[in-house]
């Protein structure tokens, strides 16, 4: 679809209250943030359907409690953007899955997984795009924000937003929000990015502030630290 033609792209960054290892709990968060949210696209923080918690086990796709999920996409029109720990082939990743009304797809693999990740999960080999309604969005996971040869490498696929979920502490990001406005202007690219809020996870101070910068590195839409919270912006 051409950039002239194609209509505004909704999207929502949703920080879900989630508990370590509550798949079935975390599920339904999600499925009640889509239907809060009414926006095409639904962006959750990293590992969001186990919560960010190394203990915590893989996640099954074929689980009957991600069906809320799916529902609620049904019923919203709704493709979300969700962070699970999977298991293949006797590896384990911290991927991004998809989700709308036929169920879960397995999108992308987190290429740079960093500190304790490293002892469980192995990296990904290589960058993804998501193209929804004639928008191109790279995808990308947490400490691949940071790392320039995953922008590079995304970038090169011809992309609109570089859209993914995180968890940061306050230094962390006190270190996303000089970084990301940079990056957006360089790359000329709207930046969504979903981060993980409140006690639910290995880190108790995780900061919350999900937030979207547009192409010029300006904020247009960011959340406090609380769970619970989404914002929404619209990409024109």
């Amino acid at each position: 679809m051409d950039s002239t033609s194609r209509p505004p792209l909704t999207i929502a960054l949703a920080q879900p209250d989630l508990r370590p290892g509550d798949v079935a709990g975390n599920a339904a968060a999600h499925a009640e943030a889509i239907r809060a949210a009414g926006a095409r696209v639904v962006v959750f923080p990293e590992l969001s359907l186990s919560s960010y918690a190394m203990a915590a086990p893989t996640v099954s796709l074929e689980d009957p409690a991600l069906d809320a999920i799916t529902q609620a996409c049904a019923e919203t029109g709704s493709i979300a953007l969700v962070g699970a720990p999977l298991a293949e082939d006797g590896e384990e990743h911290i991927t991004m899955v998809r989700f709308d009304a036929g169920g879960p797809e397995l999108l992308y693999r987190k290429m740079f997984p960093g500190g304790d990740e490293t002892d469980r999960f192995v990296a990904g080999s290589a960058p993804a795009v998501l193209d929804v309604d004639g928008w191109r969005l790279g995808l990308s996971i947490c400490r691949d924000f940071a790392i320039a040869a995953h922008i590079e490498a995304t970038a090169a696929l011809g992309i609109d937003a570089y859209v993914g979920g995180n968890l940061h502490d306050a230094e962390g990001a006190l270190r996303r929000d000089a970084h990301i406005p940079k990056l957006a202007a360089e790359y000329s690219v709207w930046v969504a990015m979903a981060c993980f809020a409140g006690p639910g996870s290995d880190y108790p101070d995780a900061s919350g502030g999900s937030a979207v910068w547009g192409p010029d590195g300006e904020v247009v839409a960011r959340a406090d630290d609380r769970p619970g919270r989404i914002v929404t912006a619209t990409l024109t």
